[in-house]
């Protein structure tokens, strides 16, 4: 990898820094990669200029690149700004001046894409096998798709019928129910899931990834059933930093395309993702006359107004009001 001559380190030392000072930071693995692929289209952008010899203008140049030829959402926009915020404040110890026309871009408020009861059933009909189940604790616990995808033995609780869902979006824990119906098929999941991984054991693989630096205190943790994934990968790979078989969890992609495969085939009018069945349990307690506090700390919102938005789309037409021309005799009448 080539040298910026002056700058003191090389292309590839830089991302290697930046991925150590994330780490310290508790970044998300997700978070460090999207923010590095920021770095390199930033540096690219520029020439391949070190970025400790630019500054505020050549990211508002960067930033306003994305806007004008690049046409991103402002949430794309909001995602460069906050990468190279941390790549100047937290790598090269200079960070950015306040400048105005580097404030987060603003983001439309959009409403929720959300199903009817009626429009969960008929995607869910059209899935089967673990893809199915995943897709109804999307629903029936409101999990993002990471969370249900990373899910580990220890943190079902069936004799309380509810999930602990840990260090999820911003850090934060939460309990969430556990639907009834899905009693019995979630503990016959997690026991085909410790069948599947303990005949790995066997073979001297099996182990998985802990958080932090867990490993380092029970160096056997990675192979206890507790940490085991209810839902985990197909095969293993080698971990040469450990130099371990390990298992990981299934990949996100699983879900997101069964789930839209089952949207195609089911015939739906709308746009359905996994985060749409998060949208619609918010969505359908709020129907249900649950306290929006509740359903606030069952999302793992940390502020109401976030949960708010989704009282602008229940069933009940503009913010819960009744139309005047419901009330007017023969209203629905139309002359021939």
């Amino acid at each position: 990898m080539a040298r910026w001559y002056g700058a003191g380190m090389s292309r590839s030392s830089l991302l290697v820094l930046a991925r150590e000072r994330a780490a310290l930071r508790r970044y998300s693995p997700r978070t460090v990669d999207v923010y590095l692929r920021w770095v390199v289209k930033y540096v690219r952008h520029h020439g391949l200029q070190h970025p400790g010899r630019m500054g505020a203008e050549e990211v508002r140049a960067f930033l306003s690149h994305l806007a004008d030829v690049g046409h991103v959402a402002a949430s794309t926009q909001n995602q460069a700004l906050a990468a190279l915020q941390f790549l100047y404040r937290d790598v090269l110890d200079a960070p950015l001046p306040p400048i105005d026309a580097l404030a987060p871009a603003p983001r439309p408020q959009v409403l929720p894409n959300v199903l009817s009861r009626d429009g969960v059933a008929r995607v869910l009909t059209h899935m089967d096998g673990t893809p199915r189940l995943m897709a109804q604790l999307l629903y029936g616990s409101g999990l993002r798709l990471m969370e249900c995808c990373a899910l580990r033995r220890k943190d079902v609780n069936l004799e309380r019928r509810e999930i602990v869902l840990r260090q999820t979006k911003g850090g934060r824990h939460r309990v969430t129910m556990l639907p009834e119906s899905l009693m019995d098929p979630l503990s016959q999941q997690m026991e085909r899931a410790r069948v599947f991984i303990v005949r790995l054991m066997l073979r001297g693989g099996g182990y998985v990834e802990l958080p932090n630096a867990f490993h380092l205190k029970a160096s056997n943790a990675g192979r206890h059933r507790a940490w085991m994934w209810v839902f985990p990968a197909a095969r293993q790979h080698w971990h040469a930093e450990s130099r371990q078989w390990r298992v990981h969890h299934v990949h996100p992609s699983v879900l997101q395309r069964a789930v839209a495969s089952a949207a195609k085939d089911a015939g739906l009018g709308q746009r359905v993702g996994c985060h749409t069945f998060r949208h619609s349990f918010a969505t359908h307690l709020l129907e249900s006359g649950y306290d929006i506090r509740t359903v606030q700390e069952l999302l793992g919102h940390k502020d109401v107004k976030t949960t708010m938005l989704y009282t602008h789309v229940l069933n009940r037409g503009g913010r819960g009001v009744r139309s005047p021309l419901d009330g007017v005799p023969g209203a629905g009448h139309v002359l021939p």
